[in-house]
C-alpha cells in the first residue's frame, strides 16, 4: 500500500510559526513520524511539501498507478483552492484532510473547506496527531 502525504503552504515553518497554534513539532519530524507509522500499517509513506499551488496539483495528479490514497494539509488553499479539489476530485483516489489546529474554532475564514467535500474524511484540532489519525484512517478504509 502506498500512501503520500501532502503538505501544503507555510507547513515547512512548523516548529517556528505560531507554535501555540500549530505546536513546537518541526515537518521532518512530522515526516519522520508517519514514515514510521507507515511501517507498522504495512503502507509505504512519500512525503512531500510545497508553497505553490502547481506543485501540489502535479504531485496529485502523478497519483493514479503510484498511490493508492492520499493524506493531506492544503493549509490555506483549504478555503481557496478549487482547482486542488477539482484535482483530488480528478484522480479519483481516497484522500484525508488533516488540519493540525481546529479550523472551525478558529477565524471565521478558516471555517469553510473546498477540499473536504471530496474526501472521505477531515480531522483537525489533534495537532500532530492529526496526521497519524489521517494517516491510520486511510489505511483502514484502503483494507476494507
Amino acid at each position: 500500500m502506498e500512501i503520500l502525504i501532502l503538505h501544503g503552504p507555510n507547513l515547512n515553518l512548523l516548529g517556528k510559526r505560531e507554535p501555540s497554534v500549530y505546536g513546537t513539532v518541526t515537518l521532518e519530524q512530522i515526516n519522520q513520524i508517519l514514515v514510521a507509522d507507515g511501517k507498522i500499517l504495512n503502507a509505504q509513506v512519500t512525503c512531500f511539501q510545497s508553497n505553490h499551488e502547481g506543485e501540489i496539483l502535479d504531485r496529485i495528479h502523478a497519483c493514479p498507478g503510484k498511490f493508492d490514497g492520499i493524506v493531506i494539509n492544503p493549509g490555506a488553499y483549504t478555503h481557496t483552492s478549487i482547482a486542488i479539489r477539482d484535482g483530488i476530485a480528478g484522480v479519483n483516489l481516497p484522500a484525508v484532510e488533516i488540519h493540525l489546529s481546529n479550523i472551525h474554532k478558529r477565524e471565521k475564514f478558516r471555517h469553510r473547506s473546498l477540499i473536504a467535500p471530496v474526501c472521505i474524511g477531515q480531522i483537525s484540532g489533534f495537532g500532530m496527531e492529526s496526521y497519524r489519525l489521517g494517516l491510520q484512517a486511510l489505511v483502514t478504509y484502503l483494507k476494507k
